[in-house]
């Protein structure tokens, strides 16, 4: 059966009342930039539904992209047929012909949302059911738990049928939470803190610390895989990437070395929160987990907090190391985390670490060296680079600096 349309429920932005609209807007727009690769559909919005028409473009491909837009409850590939029974009854039997397989059952969802239709919804089960029992030989109804669900959805304009139903990724439409900054290492964490920060409705830019020649080449372009691979939800993504070699040096020679550690993220803190303040980001988000190292536990993080005001989001912070592997295989980040090339946070970790680091402690350790020279210089000199799903990058160095 080839489909022409794709239905899209939108689940938790039903619940946003007058402001509903706006929702549906973002989420519009986010499936339009997402499918911007397939010049020949359209899309049709209206209060409580959606609608992209495939005008003959690859409709597998789209429903697999449709899969990873934040806002969709759910969709089903569908036909759009007119208002009468003879032709309804014709599309439905190619549908379920279409899918059916010997041994399988089915059953016949109906919806009348346009009560004028001239059978109401059990008399719709009824002739549909019995049109399909005599014209396909060995099906069976199963109305509990069929292998078949052809669901018939009786509107003003027209009449739609489908029969697959398809899990959307849930969530809020990317951008109509604000925009936030991604503190992103080449660790399994950080990608995973972003994916969940965008279900929630968030926009994000992404902030990578680079330290040549400590670090490679290939620690870099391991980050921009995993930021392109973030920016399929939404179509694309910039990526900050920070000089960091000079500020780590002076840190190793001006800091305790048990102290260093909250000193290297005290100073990330306050360059992510300048990047934030010029880009109009409200928020950062990190891929911390409680406990999990050194500069995680609490205390650490009472410490390094100390530098910004601004609200730091860490969705991880409760989730223990085996959930986070977990999202990130299913989000497919994890095998790109796992290259053996370091990032800066692990090649200055010291041996002992501080784990409950005193904000008097650090602060007196930084006061005999100014570091704001060198953070300043470090964001003249970012990189900036605009991300898109399978495409060439190219680097771009960002002028608003």
């Amino acid at each position: 059966m080839n489909y022409d349309r794709i239905l899209i429920r939108y689940g938790e932005l039903t619940t946003k009342g007058r402001n509903r609209n706006k929702f549906v807007d973002k989420l519009r727009k986010s499936i339009k930039t997402a499918l911007s690769s397939y010049p020949k559909i359209k899309m049709e919005v209206s209060r409580d539904r959606m609608y992209v028409l495939l005008n003959g473009e690859n409709g597998k491909e789209i429903i697999e992209q449709l899969k990873k837009i934040f806002g969709i409850q759910s969709f089903s590939p569908a036909i759009k047929v007119e208002r009468d029974l003879l032709e309804m009854k014709k599309a439905a039997l190619q549908l379920v012909t279409g899918l059916y397989r010997e041994g399988q059952t089915f059953k016949i969802t109906a919806k009348r949302s346009d009560k004028t239709f001239e059978l109401d919804t059990d008399e719709i089960n009824q002739a549909f059911g019995g049109y399909l029992l005599k014209n396909i030989p060995g099906i069976k109804v199963d109305v509990k738990n069929p292998d078949i669900n052809l669901r018939i959805e009786v509107r003003q304009e027209a009449v739609y049928l489908s029969c697959e139903t398809i899990l959307g990724a849930g969530g809020l439409p990317v951008g109509s939470g604000g925009k936030a900054m991604l503190m992103l290492s080449g660790g399994i964490d950080s990608p995973v803190a972003g994916y969940m920060a965008m279900k929630r409705g968030l926009e994000i830019e992404a902030v990578h610390f680079f330290s040549p020649p400590f670090t490679s080449e290939r620690s870099k372009e391991k980050v921009i895989d995993l930021t392109k691979k973030l920016s399929e939800i939404y179509g694309s993504m910039s990526l900050h990437i920070i000089p960091f070699t000079d500020i780590q040096k002076a840190v190793r020679h001006q800091v305790p070395e048990n102290y260093s550690m909250t000193t290297t993220r005290r100073l990330m803190l306050r360059i992510t929160d300048e990047i934030r303040r010029k880009q109009n980001g409200l928020a950062i988000i990190t891929g911390e987990s409680l406990g999990q190292v050194a500069s995680q536990t609490l205390e650490s993080m009472f410490a390094i907090n100390e530098v910004t005001n601004t609200p730091i989001l860490r969705p991880l912070i409760t989730m223990d190391k085996t959930d986070i592997i977990k999202i990130a295989k299913e989000i497919d980040t994890h095998d790109i985390s796992i290259r053996p090339f370091e990032d800066c946070c692990t090649i200055f970790v010291p041996a002992s670490p501080k784990t409950k680091p005193r904000r008097e402690k650090v602060q007196y350790y930084e006061s005999f060296f100014d570091f704001e020279a060198l953070i300043q210089e470090a964001i003249q000199r970012v990189e900036t680079i605009h991300v898109k799903p399978e495409t060439t990058q190219q680097n771009e160095f960002n002028e608003l600096f």
